[in-house]
């Protein structure tokens, strides 16, 4: 399943040790049960609410599984997040294999950000300045960091040693990874209704919400993206710094975040003074991410070549 959904997130999960490479596997594909709630476009905002609180309700035992992937068998079974959303209950078997501790760390989590899925989808699609959409991608992809950190320190010592500073950078790690995802899918998400762009954001350039897609307006949306693109390179800067903290002995762990970390700052550099992000998503080539992950290994304990490398992704790209 995991492979099947994310080969990028697969290759970060499979090198993790132990047993917390099978809780961060788990727990990422029960956030992805979420998200094929959320993003499904034959749900109305309404049914995703109300099965989003249900699948919530299925990971504390509060509701039987078969309440909610009944209505999922009516989905199209080949997307392979529909796929892991119908057979949760395979997932949900290998959650409750792992410790006590662990099983109520991912719980938690999953659980809050479901609840916090449902409240956006009862919200609608419009987020009216960078504080809701702060508010929405703490739901989303905050949380993350706040799991990713519990989980790293019940696995180190050394890191449990650093929680108090790692929590606040983790959830700004993962603010940035989402927003580089909103300006990758920004046109997808109109198509589907949603904008995530703050409505100050475009209104500051003089643009509506559809203007922002207007091929009349590119020099302006430009600006906006400017400006998103500012905001995540703000964000991915604490990311380097929970890095940083990472201790080098821990080389796994170092890696899982330094791959995303530089795969989105790659992404940043393409998505930069390129009029194409508006019509299409931006991606990296398979060659660039296996040029990432090769250099990565290089220098995975040295945070000062880590630092230089990342500035070095940063350089806009030739458009």
């Amino acid at each position: 399943m995991l492979r099947n959904v994310s080969r990028t997130f697969a290759l970060s999960i499979e090198q993790l040790p132990g047993v917390l490479g099978e809780a961060v596997a788990i727990a990422y594909l029960l956030f992805r049960v979420a998200d094929c709630i959320e993003d499904h476009p034959s749900l109305t905002g309404e049914r995703k609410a109300e099965l989003l609180r249900l699948w919530a309700q299925v990971l504390r035992g509060e509701s039987q599984l078969k309440a909610l992937t009944g209505p999922l068998t009516a989905l199209d079974g080949t997307d392979p997040e529909v796929y892991v959303a119908q057979h949760a209950g395979d997932v949900l078997v290998q959650l409750h294999k792992l410790p006590e501790a662990l099983q109520g760390i991912l719980i938690s989590h999953v659980h809050k950000t479901s609840m916090g899925m449902a409240r956006w989808q009862e919200h609608g699609p419009y987020v009216q300045d960078e504080n809701e959409m702060d508010d929405y991608m703490h739901e989303v992809a905050g949380r993350v960091g706040y799991l990713l950190t519990d989980l790293f320190s019940w696995h180190s010592p050394s890191i449990r040693a650093q929680k108090e500073k790692l929590m606040p950078l983790g959830r700004e790690f993962g603010l940035g990874l989402q927003t580089v995802n909103i300006i990758r899918g920004m046109r997808k998400d109109y198509a589907r209704g949603w904008v995530f762009v703050p409505v100050a954001f475009y209104r500051s350039v003089g643009l509506t919400r559809d203007g922002l897609f207007d091929p009349a307006n590119r020099d302006r949306a430009m600006q906006v993206i400017d400006m998103l693109v500012s905001k995540a390179e703000r964000h991915l800067m604490n990311g380097l710094k929970y890095t940083s903290l990472l201790p080098c002995m821990q080389r796994n762990i170092r890696l899982f975040c330094i791959w995303p970390l530089l795969f989105a700052v790659k992404t940043l550099a393409i998505s930069r003074k390129n009029h194409d992000v508006l019509t299409s998503e931006a991606k990296i080539s398979r060659a660039q991410v296996t040029k990432i992950v090769f250099t990565a290994k290089l220098f995975f304990w040295s945070n000062a070549l880590l630092t230089l490398y990342y500035k070095k992704l940063f350089k806009p790209e030739p458009v």
